[in-house]
């Protein structure tokens, strides 16, 4: 409920002055609780009349003092009604901080995703993937560009981000910086979260991504065919530094482990499973979700060949992989040297691994997704692409069923 405003002149007859002038003051009452505040007149205590609040007479100096405090007074009515107009509560304190000119401290966009980076950057290792902080840290960097890019600004009021700053940041991430949709899209999901944090803690009353949206394509993901993993697998390599990256792909082509999960992998990691086979038992470094997955004999077969190799056995690691950079470097050579017309990296073997190895070879998509450390299908499903193969066997074998039904029926009708 809205409180009522109320407006009192007064003199303040202890203060007077060596002239034997007293200042004027304003009193305005708000719920009961005052704000008391001089005008910058002072008059002679005998000219002021308590009854009007107001000079007594007509004289020049009367109209001057008593229009400059009409003013003052409808200054405060004036208040009172923009903060009626803006559906703002009229209590004592909006009223006061409006009247004052008391502001809430701007709250600057730069240091709040700073301090989101900073956290994020002490939690890397335990809760965020060092890929995280980097991402976070480009999302800034972009952000400050397009402050200057647009804006001529190196920060930014977040009461000033609404709608048209946001579809202006995109159409920046598509233009200058040259981002394809889903990077883009990455970008303002990023900042997104930020803003998140501006509403939770209540500096924001209105979310200016609500009417926004933006849609990620979804792209082609690459995996290697069963022939393509068997023409690297039987390829004669000239190196043994090409034919450890070419063991150590197709080890995560048959455990669907990403880089750096193979990279963490010790011997702690290789446990028996429930029917009494090796399995790997490894949280996932990026989503921290446990996987656990049957050791095939490829992969064992790949775990014997380098369990004596210096790395492993000085270090307590299962393989001796070299930098994610190199890992990707060394297998599109080896990608020319089989005849693979793809843009291989490592990651292609999780793909391989979700559609080749083991989706089409009959192994449900709930089984996959477990074995990949996916917290829901739908994620596992941008990696298992169901062939034409599998569909084909699928039917062949309801086909198979129809006619075997067919025949009965005809048996009995016959009969």
């Amino acid at each position: 409920m809205n409180a009522t405003v109320n407006v009192l002149f007064y003199i303040k007859r202890a203060k007077i002055n060596s002239n034997g002038l007293v200042p004027i003051f304003i009193r305005i009452t708000v719920e009961g609780k005052r704000i008391d505040k001089s005008t910058g007149k002072y008059v002679l205590p005998e000219k002021w009349s308590t009854e009007t609040s107001r000079l007594k007479g007509n004289s020049e100096e009367a109209r001057l003092i008593n229009n400059h405090l009409e003013l003052l007074r409808m200054h405060v009515f004036e208040i009172e009604k923009q903060l009626l107009i803006k559906n703002e509560t009229l209590n004592f304190e909006n009223f006061k901080n409006e009247y004052l000119g008391i502001k809430e401290r701007e709250r600057l966009l730069i240091p709040i995703f700073t301090e989101h980076n900073r956290k994020i950057k002490e939690l890397v290792g335990s809760e965020y993937a060092p890929g995280t902080l980097e991402r976070y840290e480009t999302s800034l960097k972009h952000t400050k560009e397009f402050l200057q890019w647009k804006y001529r600004v190196s920060d930014i009021d977040i009461e000033k981000i609404d709608h048209a700053f946001i579809t202006e940041y995109e159409f920046y991430l598509r233009t200058e910086r040259k981002c394809a949709n889903n990077t883009a899209v990455k970008y303002i999901k990023n900042f997104h979260k930020i803003i998140n944090i501006c509403l939770a803690n209540g500096w924001l009353n209105k979310d200016p991504f609500a009417n926004y949206k933006a849609k990620v394509k979804e792209v082609v993901r690459e995996f290697l065919t069963e022939q393509e993993i068997q023409d690297l697998m039987e390829k004669e390599l000239v190196s043994d530094r090409l034919e450890l990256v070419r063991d150590i792909f197709i080890f995560s082509c048959f455990t669907g482990l990403a880089y750096i999960d193979v990279k963490q992998l010790s011997k702690d990691n290789i446990v028996l499973g429930i029917d009494g086979d090796k399995w790997i038992n490894k949280n996932r470094q990026k989503t921290d979700t446990n996987s656990k997955i049957p050791l095939l004999p490829t992969a064992q077969y790949i775990l014997n060949k380098y369990a004596n190799h210096p790395v492993c056995k000085n270090e307590d690691k299962l393989l001796p992989i070299f930098s994610n950079q190199k890992m990707n470097a060394y297998l599109k050579e080896i990608a020319d040297v089989c005849g693979i017309n793809k843009e291989l990296t490592f990651h292609i073997a999780r793909h391989t691994f979700a559609t080749t190895v083991t989706l089409s070879n009959g192994v449900p998509i709930e089984t996959v997704s477990k074995m990949l450390g996916h917290t829901n299908l739908k994620t596992t499903q941008h990696y298992a692409k169901i062939l034409d193969k599998k569909i084909s066997e699928d039917m062949q074998i309801l086909k198979a069923k129809f006619n075997a039904n067919t025949q009965t029926q005809s048996k009995s009708i016959n009969c």
